[in-house]
């Protein structure tokens, strides 16, 4: 078995103004202070000597690599990013569109609320879910009022009405 994987499916290229700047600061963070504070201390450690069982040596220079890489990848991915920092018009503020803050009602009469970015914002604790996710693709270009159905991976489904749409910048529940 070789080592070959198929390609990850692309995905989108959309983020907004706050999580472009995001990932730009971590790009300047790596490569402004973290990368010269490794290669410093893989220096110091080299001067120590044998480098083949210098464990210091062998660990900066694995962080090297992982913060090289990362900046690569940060590089040439804000490179084809399309920044949208505009909320769509008055008149279609009822419309669901990417980063707006979607409050849903579920079966249950339990209130969740989403905002949907691009896939390169998420983060596990907060309510953000990806344009690309199943749930946000059943809800963009909906209406205030419309209902969807999302099918589980077990088949189930969860009706989910659409209570409010939101595009202010941090607006609290």
């Amino acid at each position: 078995m070789g080592r070959w994987r198929a390609p990850q499916p692309r995905s989108s290229k959309y983020i907004t103004a706050e999580g472009y700047k995001r990932l730009n600061d971590e790009l300047k963070y790596l490569w402004k202070v973290k990368r010269p504070e490794v290669t410093q201390s893989v220096k110091e450690a080299a001067a120590q000597g044998d480098r083949s069982e210098n464990a210091e040596y062998i660990y900066g220079k694995k962080q090297l690599r992982e913060i090289d890489r990362r900046v690569r990848y940060l590089s040439k991915r804000l490179e084809d990013m399309v920044v949208v920092d505009r909320p769509p018009t008055a008149d279609k503020r009822d419309t669901v569109f990417f980063a707006a803050w979607v409050t849903l009602l579920d079966e249950d009469e339990q209130e969740k609320r989403y905002r949907i970015v691009g896939p390169d914002e998420i983060d596990a604790g907060s309510d953000y879910i990806s344009m690309d996710s199943p749930l946000a693709r059943l809800l963009l270009k909906k209406q205030l009022g419309d209902e969807v159905c999302l099918t589980k991976p077990d088949g189930s489904e969860i009706w989910y009405e659409i209570i409010a749409i939101d595009y202010n910048e941090a607006s609290p529940l």
